[in-house]
Formats: C-alpha cells, structure tokens, sequence
C-alpha cells in the first residue's frame, strides 16, 4: 500500500507519481462526491500523453481517449441503476481489451470486474489537501 498527500496544485506531478506504481490497467477510484477523483483522472490521461479534452463521462458512462501507447477509457458509473446497464455499452470488452480503464464508482459493476485491479482511494483532508492510497 503507498500513500501520498497533495495539493491540488501538485496533481500534474503526482499523476507522474502514481502510474508507475500501479500494477494493473484495471483503475477503480473510491472516494466520496467531491474528493477530486475526475481531476485526478484527468491528470493521470494527460500524463499517459492524450492530448484530448478530458471530462467526467458521468451521463454517458465512458470517454475513451486516445494516449501515446494505448486507449484510455474513462467509466462513472454514478447514475447507473443496475449493474447490468454496463453491459449496454460492452463494459466486459474494455475490461479485457488491455488498454487502461479508470473507473469511478466501480461499486454499481463490482460484481462483473477482474479479479485482478488496483484500487486508489481518494481522502479530502480539507479543501486544498488530498491523501491517497494505492492498492494493488
């Protein structure tokens, strides 16, 4: 398990930070409305060098982008009301296709994830500082 605690002005820098770290493509993020999930996802996209502009897939429950060595695909799977609704957008084949997959809300599809993901939770210390930890 690693932490790290950060500002919002670092998140450029702790994105660089945390993609070596994680050991899976599969990404869930915990954390609670608010806590900078998105922001860090939006981070992370652009240090994995998409160029694309990058926003929170919450009515259409994915964005893919495109990165220097592989899609990234962006899932919020908030406004779900069942988890099968995932499979209307073929959530199965992401998973497994090898590209990254951040995924907000995994909660509502947990039941259909890999075995194997790495987890970041997010933790609003207040509102300028976040911890988060990182399990693989």
């Amino acid at each position: 398990m690693t932490q790290i605690t950060y500002t919002l002005a670092d998140i450029e820098a702790v994105a660089e930070k945390v993609l070596p770290l994680l050991t899976h493509r599969v990404v869930i993020f915990k954390g609670g409305m608010g806590f900078g999930k998105t922001t860090l996802i939006k981070a992370l996209v652009k240090a994995l060098g998409s160029t694309d502009n990058v926003s929170s897939p919450t009515f259409s429950l994915v964005n893919p982008y495109e990165g220097t060595d592989s899609r990234i695909y962006h899932f919020d799977f908030y406004r779900l009301k069942t988890p099968e609704e995932a499979f209307d957008i073929g959530f199965e084949e992401y998973l497994f296709s090898g590209d990254w997959c951040f995924i907000e809300w995994a909660e509502r599809v947990e039941k259909y994830l890999p075995e194997q993901y790495s987890v970041i939770e997010l933790i609003q210390i207040d509102k300028n500082h976040r911890k988060l930890t990182i399990n693989n």
